[in-house]
């Protein structure tokens, strides 16, 4: 584990894999840390020729966290506007280029998933020169295409008690509701990553922070369509939290981007996926940098 100061903030990572690989940054969803990227298939990454980074977002894990911040009143959009936020999805991207200069990288390739996938996406609108190719996983352009299925919703905001039992007993529950159907649920892995999660850092107020940064963020499509990086957009078939028009939406927008669904995946990565995801992104970052 590393820490850097880089956008004005503190920033934790670690990485596999060697340094003369094709530099690749992986960029995690809400309320998650970045011990959600599988260690094996971080591995997997690095073994097909990468030099893998992951990291704590701002407001996850042991990255700095906006305590003093007001709480975003999340109501605002259903009343029609946007949330007052302290940072936008704009914010975390440029804290992923403040990372590449601790890093020393030049460029690098991007790939994120969920609200990951969202920050990787406004990294390649506002850093297109240090973009190699950008990929995007169970995202969608903007926070009213491909929307939630009402039980994945409540699911996604539903409290437990500050204890580390109910917390871990709670990702569970969320899991069953937003994991893939079409693959076995990993309950033992989801329990283990929760418990790990909870003893590096329990901050529901941070979740909070960077729900109201995806609301308030607006949408992405238009500047999607000025890109010319190499993408490629994966969205499982089956997923409630971000839909499939999400992905589609993500895909249609950036020019010349692939678009590659699998039947049966929802809000997870299910580790039989993880051989045919990790060839996709290979396949990708190897054309990008052939150009």
């Amino acid at each position: 584990m590393n820490r850097v100061t880089a956008n004005d903030i503190e920033i934790v990572y670690d990485a596999f894999g060697s340094p003369s690989g094709r530099p690749l940054l992986l960029i995690m969803g809400l309320g998650s840390q970045m011990i959600h990227w599988d260690e094996e298939f971080c591995e997997l990454l690095a073994e097909r020729g990468h030099h893998v980074v992951r990291f704590d977002n701002r407001d996850a894990g042991l990255s700095t966290h906006f305590h003093e911040a007001d709480m975003p009143y999340l109501g605002a959009a259903s009343d029609g506007g946007a949330p007052a936020v302290p940072y936008l999805l704009g914010d975390m991207a440029d804290d992923a280029a403040g990372l590449l200069d601790a890093l020393g990288w030049a460029s690098a390739h991007v790939l994120g998933v969920s609200m990951g996938g969202m920050i990787a996406q406004a990294f390649a609108i506002a850093h297109p020169a240090r973009t190699r190719s950008l990929t995007s996983i169970m995202s969608t352009p903007g926070p009213q295409i491909g929307g939630p299925t009402e039980q994945a919703m409540a699911a996604l905001l539903s409290r437990s008690a500050p204890e580390r039992e109910a917390v871990v007993r709670r990702a569970v529950e969320v899991w069953k509701v937003i994991g893939s159907p079409g693959f076995p649920m990993d309950e033992e892995g989801i329990t283990r990553v929760a418990g790990q999660s909870f003893d590096r850092c329990y901050d529901p107020a941070g979740f909070g922070r960077q729900l109201a940064a995806i609301m308030a963020s607006g949408d992405r499509t238009a500047a999607l369509r000025e890109l010319s990086v190499p993408a490629l957009v994966i969205h499982g078939e089956a997923d409630p939290l971000i839909q499939l028009p999400g992905g589609v939406a993500t895909a249609d927008a950036i020019p010349g981007a692939k678009l590659l669904t699998f039947p049966g995946m929802a809000h997870d990565l299910p580790r039989p996926l993880w051989p045919d995801i990790a060839t996709a992104v290979t396949e990708l970052t190897e054309r990008a940098d052939r150009l």
